[in-house]
């Protein structure tokens, strides 16, 4: 148990790293070095980031739910 919960907390943590550093900046941050600044000269661009904050919120819960998870784990162990 304690291993797999730690294969998903790696995996979130992972995963909310990327997410954050896809966001657009308000100014020149480092989404900007990974295309977000031309990213928002495109049409429906508004859509997109609105589907990237809510996977942003569900893999957050889910990095949340799994750090709660391995401490109870690990502190009836």
């Amino acid at each position: 148990m304690k291993l797999a919960l730690s294969i998903i907390l790696i995996i979130t943590s992972v995963l909310m790293i990327l997410l954050v550093l896809l966001h657009k900046g308000k100014g020149s941050g480092l989404s900007d070095l990974f295309g977000g600044g031309v990213s928002s000269n495109f049409g429906g661009s508004s859509v997109v980031e609105k589907n990237l904050d809510r996977i942003t919120i569900v893999v957050g819960g889910l990095w949340f739910s799994g750090v709660v998870a391995l401490s109870l784990v690990l502190k009836s162990a």
